[in-house]
């Protein structure tokens, strides 16, 4: 019964080229974002622009998924609504952001892992009956001198492993995010090396925790240079990289991948993901979607700026590129529907 559930919650949430909206960060990033567009770092204008994610008409049109944060699931829109309610009812799978941010690794310098396995178990419970049915966990993998280190990517796997095997339990999707950087002056065949390193790792620690590969998607980096490398690549040629090293790497079991922006900007995210979509190999064993959050939302929270008077033209934002991401998923996009 168990499988079923994750089965049917996966297929939902990919149903038609949709993909997830990352459309909650923790408070403290989401304050940062706050204060660089002069924004008040407040409860009620993270509510505010909650609000404003959430009833984006049209939105379950191009989205499976939403993943929230902790505030939010328990947070209601001005109108006294839960915000999970307003999802639930145009369609929108909740999800949850489970880990606890990242802490320095002990005796590695520069390195870090991913805390939050403390107390998972009844946490998952809860925001099982709060609505969520699915769940994310990020670890970070930076590329610098010396590192990253073996020790340090077994580790980040291992947490990633038994935070999946956890959320199965609690029968909710886990969303496995290993994120390799962009941060560096590292080139694309650096990236191309260690992510393999890493998704390897991380492959060989669901198997020994029994996470069921049909019950979860994977949220990667694609295989780019770093965003201080001088090195220049066709959306055609990112796209060769990052499937070349995924056919490599993920086992065809996982039923979907769900690319993270990264730092990219929102066109070449989407630009990318189509291309990926649209090129030659002779499988593609999985569905290729979109577990964006800046290159969806920054656009809009530029509009918005706080400001009430702005909130259709920022909805109008959101939606846009959930459009042409959802194009994207399926092969479908162009650059004339940037206009």
């Amino acid at each position: 019964m168990r499988n079923e559930v994750l089965s049917e919650t996966v297929k939902l949430l990919l149903d038609a080229g949709k993909g997830l909206l990352a459309m909650d960060e923790s408070i403290n990033t989401c304050n940062k974002r706050f204060r660089d567009l002069n924004i008040p770092e407040t409860y009620e204008y993270r509510q505010k622009y909650r609000e404003l994610i959430v009833t984006t008409p049209g939105l379950e049109q191009y989205i499976g998924g939403a993943i929230l944060c902790d505030e939010t699931i328990r947070q209601d829109t001005s109108a006294g609504i839960p915000m999970v309610e307003v999802l639930i009812k145009k369609g929108i799978i909740p999800g949850i952001k489970v880990d606890n941010g990242t802490v320095p690794m002990a005796l590695f310098p520069g390195e870090s892992i991913t805390e939050g396995l403390d107390g998972l178990a009844s946490r998952l419970e809860n925001y099982r009956q709060l609505g969520a049915r699915f769940a994310k966990w990020r670890a970070v993998i930076r590329i610098g001198p010396g590192i990253p280190s073996v020790a340090c990517m077994r580790f980040n796997a291992q947490l990633l492993a038994q935070y999946a095997a956890q959320c199965q339990e609690a029968r909710m999707v886990p969303v496995v995010e290993p994120e390799v950087l962009m941060d560096g002056d590292h080139n694309l065949e650096t990236c191309d090396s260690v992510s393999r390193d890493l998704l390897h790792q991380v492959f060989e620690a669901l198997y020994e925790h029994r996470v069921d590969l049909s019950g979860m998607l994977l949220k990667p980096n694609m295989i780019l240079p770093g965003n201080n490398s001088t090195q220049l690549f066709t959306d055609e040629e990112i796209a060769g990289a990052t499937l070349n090293c995924f056919l490599d790497c993920v086992p065809a079991a996982v039923p979907g991948i769900v690319f993270l922006s990264g730092g990219q900007n929102a066109q070449s995210a989407t630009a990318r993901l189509n291309a990926m979509n649209l090129y030659q190999v002779k499988i593609k064993p999985w569905k290729l979607s979109f577990s964006y959050s800046r290159a969806i939302l920054q656009p809009a929270l530029s509009i918005w700026k706080g400001d009430d008077q702005n909130i259709q033209e920022a909805q109008a934002a959101i939606l846009h590129r959930a459009a042409c991401n959802r194009a994207a998923s399926t092969g479908q996009y162009h650059p004339g529907l940037e206009t």
